[in-house]
């Protein structure tokens, strides 16, 4: 396969693992927008602590700018955006504003958009805006990433050791088509190959919003819990310390309600809604045994007094950064709406995630350390 230009937005945590993952499959020339690090990122690259891909000191992909302004010399074949989706700071055709105008865009013709985004409707815009070019229909591959990863500083990045991927198409309006065409299994073929090959996981499937919506379901009730309680989920289930043995976060089941019945209720929401977008009871769909996998899974992993990678939600609080509540909890609670479905207790997570960003927003957050 012959090797091809990647741009990637944001080189944050995320961004850093999926370029040096596009960069060592050799089929990619990754050039990666370094916005708020750039000069420590340009000046001393970046070093990647990964269980995984080991260490790496001062690495670097292909090239980095600082803009998209820079970065839009070229045509690329794919564009890979890895920032947090806040619409009510940024929308995303605002980012990508120069590969979306003139002269980029009468130049060279529009790549393939690829989303590494958490969220619902993350799509909507950038769609709208490609399709006003009238370049034909925009190609756009939405994705459900699983990764472990912190930007411990600037220019530091720790990595668990997993990293795992699920791709498809973005078909806009449309949730209940389960076909890929020929030309949608080519480009998500060619896309899947580069990850594959630099050393991830990646399933391709040929509807994205469901896995999408499921992926949703860790982040409505883990990521809002811990948020709200400045907490890792290992402050629900790390069992107590034996004798001789300290560690911290640990919640005494006497001095606490048992979580467990609450994050169920709040899940079975999510299943309710579920149904009623059209998801199926089946593994293709929306099995309903994922409220009891959710919770399992997260609660074997969470054990572990190890285990301290934070949800990025609650270290964006931390660190005085606007959080993804509007893509996760305010999508849902705007579906549920429309689909008449009540969803009390996603409304009132999203109520308080919501004042958290307003005080953030307002200068009145700051940060933890």
């Amino acid at each position: 396969m012959p090797t091809k230009d990647v741009l990637l937005v944001g080189l944050g945590a995320v961004g850093t693992i999926y370029a040096y993952i596009l960069q060592s499959s050799k089929l990619a020339r990754v050039t990666a927008i370094a916005r708020s690090n750039y000069d420590v990122v340009n000046a001393k690259g970046i070093n990647i602590r990964s269980k995984k891909y080991g260490t790496h000191e001062s690495w670097k992909p292909y090239r980095v700018v600082s803009s998209v302004a820079e970065a839009a010399d070229r045509p690329y074949s794919y564009v890979v955006l890895t920032t947090k989706a806040i619409p009510e700071v940024i929308k995303t055709p605002r980012v990508l504003e120069p590969l979306l105008s003139s002269p980029y865009s009468e130049r060279h013709p529009q790549p393939t958009y690829v989303l590494l985004q958490n969220g619902l409707g993350v799509e909507r815009d950038l769609y709208h805006s490609v399709k006003a070019l009238n370049q034909g229909e925009p190609k756009i591959i939405s994705t459900v990433v699983w990764i472990a990863t912190n930007l411990v500083d600037k220019n530091v990045v720790d990595h668990n050791h997993f990293d795992r991927v699920t791709i498809g198409m973005y078909r806009h309006g449309d949730h209940l088509t389960t076909t890929n065409s020929p030309e949608e299994d080519a480009i998500l073929t060619d896309f899947g190959d580069m990850v594959e090959t630099g050393g991830s996981e990646v399933m391709i499937v040929p509807e994205i919003q469901r896995k999408k919506f499921a992926k949703t379901f860790w982040n409505v009730a883990f990521s809002s819990f811990s948020t709200l309680t400045g907490s890792s989920p290992t402050g629900m289930f790390r069992p107590p310390p034996k004798e001789g043995q300290s560690y911290s976060p640990y919640v005494a089941p006497q001095t606490a309600p048992e979580p467990i019945p609450v994050l169920r209720a709040i899940l079975l929401e999510m299943i309710t809604l579920g149904r009623a977008l059209g998801y199926p009871d089946n593994e293709d769909g929306l099995p309903s045994s994922l409220i009891d996998s959710t919770i399992l899974h997260t609660a074997e992993l969470h054990r572990d007094p190890a285990h301290t990678t934070l949800p990025s939600m609650l270290l964006d609080a931390q660190n005085g950064l606007p959080i993804e509540v509007e893509a996760i909890l305010g999508e849902v609670v705007r579906m549920a709406k429309e689909m008449g479905v009540d969803v009390p207790r996603i409304e009132t997570l999203y109520t308080l995630l919501a004042i958290i960003q307003n005080q953030t927003l307002g200068g009145f957050r700051q940060p933890k350390i």
